[in-house]
């Protein structure tokens, strides 16, 4: 029977969460595994994985084969590592200390660069959220000036409107010069009434 290491898919759509493990290479995707050896989760940042590291060893020593996205996982915990320094004691290349010793050295290494991109990760979250802030703010001051301008604009469309009332005056003083002209008329008629008295002598 042909074992392979690879993911099982659980979670919800657009959200997905798998589970690693060791199942007859015939089975289905989603189907009969024959055992879970860990977790992982793309929807965080970094991706977060759990791992049985010495159960995911055992069934690579048996001869299961790891699907490609397995074989990263396998990789970046180190578990690949442990197996190829396995193997080099096995043929006397090094001793078992000095495997561990090496093993040691590269997990220092590669936890010290995880822990330099969670750091930039967060680093990064930070800027982001000060950058949001900042064109909040700016909206917010342009938001303010806005309104400003338009109850500005209103006053100065309400302020002439209450003084059309007093530019209308001098409109209202015409008719007082017409019955002036009205009340003089008849003064200057009276010379044409007396005209005729003259005639009588």
């Amino acid at each position: 029977m042909a074992v392979k290491i690879r993911l099982q898919r659980h979670g919800k759509k657009g959200k997905p969460f798998y589970w690693i493990v060791a199942a007859d290479a015939r089975s289905k995707r989603d189907g009969k595994y024959l055992e879970k050896i860990g977790t992982y989760d793309p929807n965080q940042k970094p991706a977060s994985i759990d791992l049985d590291f010495d159960s995911a060893l055992s069934w690579l020593d048996k001869g299961a084969q790891p699907t490609n996205t397995a074989k990263a996982i396998l990789s970046y915990t180190g578990v690949l590592m442990k197996k190829h320094l396995n193997g080099g004691v096995k043929k006397g290349a090094f001793t078992e200390e000095e495997a561990k010793k090496k093993f040691d050295k590269w997990m220092k290494e590669k936890s010290a660069k995880v822990e330099k991109k969670i750091e930039d990760v967060k680093t990064a979250l930070e800027s982001n959220k000060k950058e949001a802030r900042l064109k909040e703010e700016e909206y917010r001051k342009k938001k303010l000036e806005d309104a400003k301008a338009k109850d500005e604009a209103k006053a100065a469309e309400e302020a002439p409107a209450e003084e059309a009332p007093a530019e209308e005056a001098p409109a209202e003083e015409a008719p007082a010069d017409e019955a002036k002209a009205a009340e003089e008329a008849p003064a200057e008629e009276a010379p044409a009434d007396e005209a005729p008295a003259d005639e009588d002598k």
